[in-house]
């Protein structure tokens, strides 16, 4: 079968030349189903500077930490660096909680943990055609029975769902009046902007997550999709944002802010790419944020190493039209990995400024607890590397309480119209709904 083997430590690494990338990764997610903690990363070879893989899996969890947002950074730290080992989870947005005095009070349907990470048996990582696969010592003579095994999946979707009702938590009145109280804060001079978000959710639903998650990445193509699942909690991530990434001392985050929409007809869609380009609403949006991630980012870099690498650069996707600026920093030596995650958490792009006097405002407004919508999914490598996305554009389902829910958002400024806000919000939201329905 043409195997490569080398044994590093923990892991057994084997190496194969793979013809057929994207049918293999159907193949892969396909495979992965029969396991209970789950993630699959998938960057749909969207052209990208910063990309290590373009697609991960990690199945099967040896360890595992599951915890609430008390002293939860500090558990990871440890976790991270005792384990010295692979880790895939999530950060939710609550953690939030655990680095300053603050509190979610609001609805939550999904009751998922604040903090997940897994240790997994199995990875497979691809990169072009070549495949790499890591196996704990303790299972890599079951790599060649379960090489055989995911080369027969062919995806048979089910496609079981009740039929999805979705309804909206915050009324379009409600909306209008919660964004001028928004704007009444900036105006008073307590907050320059503020990132606020409203949910669409099912009540009583059944879905196939993997259908719907096929569906949605088919129809975004975005370079930090995601699949994860840990028993019956399950997240379907269609995300444009990374959130942050370390390859040695060199520290990434590329905060999204600017929003347009594509059209069909090429002259109509460069019109709005050109318009977004020039609108200053959209570049005062993301500068205020490029600013507030540079402040974030210089907590624990080298003196002076804090760099704007691209500032408001327009990026298309399948939906939308962006605005991303690029920020590097280079991470002090007195710092850890996770140390770099506290500080910069969470991301700018999804609070606003000045950050704590935002997620506070936020709070008393927003109807639903964020969890996982806009904290973030990634991994660590065992040397302490990591990359991690923005939960956005993402559906979330407890399938043991029948819940689906997904959120949208928008950055309210000093020259936010709250009707246009709101079509925002459901420009955002049209994939998820289209994949529902």
């Amino acid at each position: 079968m043409g195997f490569l083997k080398s044994t590093i430590s923990l892991r057994t690494s084997i190496y194969k030349n793979i013809q057929n990338p994207i049918q293999f990764k159907h193949q892969l997610l396909t495979w992965s189903q029969q396991f209970r903690e789950v993630i699959f990363m998938d960057s749909n070879n969207y052209p990208q500077l910063y990309s290590t893989y373009d697609c991960l899996l990690a199945v099967d969890a040896f360890t595992s930490i599951k915890t609430d947002y008390h002293n939860a950074f500090e558990d990871l730290k440890q976790y991270q660096q005792t384990t010295k080992d692979w880790l895939f989870g999530y950060l939710s947005y609550d953690l939030k909680n655990d680095i300053e005095v603050l509190h979610s009070n609001n609805f939550d349907g999904l009751y998922f943990a604040d903090l997940f990470f897994f240790q997994p048996k199995k990875i497979f990582l691809l990169k072009g055609n070549e495949l790499e696969i890591q196996y704990l010592n303790m299972c890599d003579d079951e790599f060649e029975e379960d090489f055989i095994e995911i080369s027969v999946q062919f995806p048979e979707f089910s496609t079981q769902h009740s039929k999805v009702n979705i309804k909206q938590r915050i009324s379009k009145e409600n909306y209008l009046e919660k964004t001028s109280k928004i704007l009444d804060h900036i105006h008073r001079g307590d907050i320059y902007e503020a990132n606020f978000c409203m949910e669409f959710f099912s009540e009583n639903t059944t879905i196939e997550p993997l259908n719907i998650f096929e569906k949605l990445n088919k129809i975004s193509k975005p370079p930090h999709a995601v699949y994860f699942k840990n028993n019956k909690q399950f997240l379907l991530c269609a995300s444009p944002e990374r959130y942050l990434r370390k390859v040695g001392d060199q520290l990434i985050s590329q905060p999204i802010k600017g929003t347009a929409k594509r059209f069909l007809d090429p002259d109509e869609d460069e019109k709005s790419k050109n318009e977004l380009a020039s609108d200053p609403k959209e570049s005062s949006e993301n500068i205020m944020i490029a600013d507030l991630v540079r402040n974030d980012l210089s907590k624990t870099a080298q003196k002076g190493s804090v760099k704007v690498e691209e500032l408001c650069g327009i990026y298309s996707f399948e939906q939308v039209h962006q605005m991303i600026t690029t920020i590097s920093s280079k991470l002090d030596s007195q710092y850890a990995a996770v140390d770099a995650i506290k500080t910069t958490f969470p991301m700018g792009s999804m609070t606003g400024m000045p950050k704590v006097s935002v997620m506070k405002i936020i709070e008393e407004l927003e109807e639903t607890k964020r969890g996982l919508y806009s904290g973030a999914v990634g991994y660590f490598t065992p040397t302490g590397d990591f990359d991690f996305n923005v939960v956005i554009r993402s559906i979330l389902y407890n399938q043991e309480n029948q819940y689906v829910s997904f959120s949208v958002g928008s950055a309210i400024t000093s020259q936010s119209i709250p009707e246009k806000e709101y079509e925002e919000c459901l420009l955002k939201a049209k994939a998820m709904r289209e994949v529902l329905s």
